[in-house]
């Protein structure tokens, strides 16, 4: 099943999407800036689990399919790459067939409180067959790893001494600039990569005739060659399969474009001397294919042959042109203002200073709420694969966690802001990798629970990887799926797409009947209980003085089964479906055993009240009824919420939020409960502790997710809408005084503009796309009216 057809990398949209039906204004100068380059002739450490600094200096671009960093040295340029689809490895099969046979043995134990044993039999016997993810390090196996394509070298040959640098990231235009002078003259760069044209552009200018000169190169740390086809460069290889041979093909080509002077082409290099301008034009692409189980039949070496040449038959303006407006079709729907004051200060001296003092830095917030939506429309565009650990963007061959898509929150936190921040498009790549891993996932069901529909654990990756881990302790997470599919309402919910909904409600119906077919009840309390499983990726103290991750009935389990069978009944019932199965799950979703409240006030992570062996530990996984799922809610549920902020709060004390993925959680949370002050605190220490030069987040090291995190913990500070109504400004906090945001989005189809001075909410519009009932709430004021579609309100609240 293929929720969107691949054309090259060119996508049709089958899909309704409807955006805001206007752009709001956006802030002038809205840049990251720099007056110093990163150094592009530091070597990158071969540690695939280190940073590179100079790396998190650089400047990341991306239409999706293709990234690049951007160092902007001035002596030699160095431009790393990425494709969307470079992995190593190939499909394998991982399912191992003595896993359902020790299951029932596994519960029984558990039931009877051995946990000891039951751990023992569970690490033995509910793991994957073969080498799983390689522990993290999974280049050369099977599995495989998201990899760095290799790197655009532009040698100027020149050690001069330069000034007047400068270096910025255009987040409205999504172009790296590049200034300076050197020996008198004045020298340019423009770079950006075009989603229309599917090709990188880079044009080198100087104030001076005749002055550049240059040698570039394309290289790669290891499975590459280069050679000469006509007046191109090319460098191609295969890369590990896992398996002792050879794996996925890659291809890129590089071709300049001169006034006066010369350009001469080598088998491994491109010569321009005394040109007055150039352009550089680069394509790349993989034979990969998201098709199970081959994945290969992509023409690559066609389509990037062709790409070259339509981006040759353009100029400059014409390809700067298309790439702006393609950009700025989604970037400029969403505006942030919450400082008045000129930025004069370097990006890297922002974060410097925030680090060093904790003060607060209102331009800074809103450069990192626009630049997660930035790198939302560069890395996942309609067509392309999801958004993975590292976006798009990794320099390494062993990339950290293999660069790969983590379902026990790392994902699903990419696209949190997706809807809410008006990107829904951005969001359907994650559908077709759903969508993809239905078969190889139904057998994973099958040969390890004996069960129906599909499921998937905690890893997966571009080859259909659906079986636990390699080690059951965090291996053995089941509620992956569950999880997975919250996306696909939550599409819905804010678009009311019905046609999308028909097409992914299969995804939908299957996982919940994987669901239905696990479930067992506690012999104690007749609860459904989900089992054996895990609270990603904790650990506790069982009764019997064990320490154990496997338990029967942990919280987060409850919570995201809960989550998706009110999705399954409300999906059901918004496209007038009424069977006997809507009915069965209806009743097991009243029988699943319920969030709990500790003798200590905290909610219970685990079914039984077990002391944790780390206190502060990352994962806030028996929190996920709060945020993202609706289970908890601080009005409806307000003992539920209370007992979840003490969860939090201990966490915190005890160390919690140490990660930059988790303290980003903890703003979404901390939103979600209202409190305004904490979920500010967490975003502060996502920039204070885990915030690159380049504004890259860190786990450390880098991942993408606490910048996708921060950013939908912004909007949720801002607006909220999971219960139904409309809630305002419900997290602003006391250094948000004063400030205005536009083209946040709603569920039920609205976009909401909003203004405030000294923390009272001075205008708001509601622009209904799709007409019907709509509800605001403020302050504990709530208003209520119809619209009708396409058309403006200023409700007075």
């Amino acid at each position: 099943m293929a929720i969107l057809k691949r054309l090259g990398r060119i996508s049709c949209l089958a899909l309704l999407i409807i955006s805001c039906s206007e752009r709001p204004n956006q802030k002038e100068n809205l840049k990251l800036w720099y007056t110093e380059p990163a150094k592009a002739t530091v070597v990158d450490n071969p540690n695939g689990w280190k940073d590179d600094p100079e790396w998190l200096k650089a400047l990341p671009l991306g239409n999706g399919s293709l990234g690049a960093m951007v160092f902007g040295d001035v002596n030699k340029e160095r431009i790393q790459l990425n494709e969307e689809s470079m992995w190593s490895g190939s499909p394998d099969d991982n399912d191992n067939p003595e896993a359902y046979p020790a299951q029932a043995k596994i519960r029984e134990l558990l039931f009877e409180g051995k946990y000891k044993e039951a751990t023992k039999l569970t690490q033995e016997t509910q793991i994957c067959k073969g080498k799983g993810s390689g522990h993290g390090n999974g280049a050369t196996v099977p599995f495989g790893c998201f990899q760095t394509l290799g790197d655009l070298w532009i040698d100027f040959e020149n050690q001069s001494d330069y000034d007047n640098y400068h270096r910025e990231l255009d987040l409205e235009e999504a172009i790296v600039r590049v200034s300076y002078t050197q020996e008198g003259v004045h020298y340019r760069r423009e770079v950006f990569i075009s989603h229309p044209d599917q090709v990188m552009v880079v044009k080198l200018t100087a104030d001076k005739p005749g002055a550049i000169s240059f040698k570039s190169t394309l290289t790669r740390p290891e499975r590459f060659q280069t050679k000469l086809e006509g007046n191109q460069l090319i460098m191609y290889g295969a890369l590990n399969d896992g398996k002792g041979g050879e794996g996925l093909e890659y291809m890129t080509r590089l071709t300049a474009l001169n006034k006066n002077g010369t350009v001469n082409y080598n088998d491994d290099s491109i010569v321009v001397e005394k040109a007055d301008e150039v352009v550089l034009l680069l394509t790349a692409s993989t034979n990969y294919v998201l098709e199970y189980p081959t994945y290969k039949g992509r023409d690559y070496k066609k389509l990037t042959a062709d790409n070259l040449e339509i981006g040759k038959a353009k100029t400059y303006e014409v390809l700067l042109n298309a790439h702006k407006k393609d950009y700025q079709s989604y970037f400029g729907r969403v505006s942030l203002n919450l400082s008045q004051v000129p930025d004069t200060i370097p990006t890297n001296l922002r974060i410097q200073k925030i680090k060093a003092s904790s003060s607060s830095d209102l331009r800074l917030v809103e450069q990192l709420f626009q630049f997660g939506r930035y790198l939302m429309i560069s890395s996942s565009r309609p067509g392309t694969l999801p958004a993975n650990l590292q976006g798009i963007w990794a320099n390494k061959i062993q990339t950290p966690w293999n660069g790969d898509y983590h379902t026990d929150v790392n994902v699903q936190m990419n696209y949190w802001m997706a809807e809410a921040t008006n990107l829904g498009e951005m969001h359907l790549p994650l559908f077709d990798l759903m969508a993809s891993i239905q078969e190889p996932g139904a057998k994973t069901a099958k040969v390890h629970y004996n069960a129906g529909g599909w499921v998937v654990h905690p890893i997966t990756n571009v080859w259909g990887y659906t079986a636990p881990g390699e080690s059951a302790s965090w291996g053995m997470h089941v509620g992956g799926g569950a999880w997975l599919t919250t996306h696909i309402m939550e599409h819905y919910y804010f678009t009311l797409d019905t046609d999308f909904l028909k097409q992914t409600y299969p995804i939908l119906k299957a996982s919940t009947q994987f669901y239905m077919d696990w479930l067992i009840p506690d012999p104690k309390t007749g609860e459904l209980v989900s089992g054996p499983s895990v609270s990603p990726e904790n650990t506790f103290i069982a009764p019997d003085g064990s320490k154990s991750q496997i338990c029967m009935g942990p919280a987060h389990d409850q919570q995201v089964i809960w989550q998706l069978f009110k999705n399954f009944i409300e999906a059901s019932q918004a496209l007038e479906i009424d069977n006997t199965f809507l009915a069965e799950v209806k009743e097991a979703q009243g029988l699943l055993a319920k969030p709990k409240i500790g003798s200590d006030g905290r909610l219970m992570e685990w079914n039984e009240a077990f002391e944790e062996v780390e206190p502060g530990h990352r994962h806030i996984s028996h929190l996920f009824a709060l945020h993202p799922g609706y289970q908890i809610d601080m009005e409806t549920t307000p003992e539920l919420a209370q007992a979840a902020k003490k969860s939090l709060d201990f966490r915190i004390k005890n160390g919690g939020g140490h990660t930059g993925w988790s303290a980003a959680w903890l703003i979404n949370q901390y939103a979600r409960l209202g409190e305004a002050e904490n979920a500010y605190h967490s975003l502060q220490t996502v920039l204070t502790k885990s915030t690159s030069p380049n504004l890259f987040g860190q786990h450390p090291p880098f991942q993408m997710d606490a910048n996708f995190g921060a950013t939908a913990g912004i909007a949720e500070m801002l607006l909220q809408s999971q219960s139904g109504a409309i809630r305002l400004l419900p997290a602003l906090p006391g250094e948000w005084g004063t400030g205005s945001v536009k083209g946040l989005c709603a569920r039920g189809g609205f976009v909401v503009d909003m203004a405030w001075t000294d923390a009272k909410l001075t205008e708001v519009k509601i622009h209904s796309k799709l007409g019907g009932s709509c509800e605001i709430s403020y302050k504990g004021k709530t208003v209520s009216f119809e619209t009708e579609p396409g058309q403006d309100y200023f409700p007075s609240i």
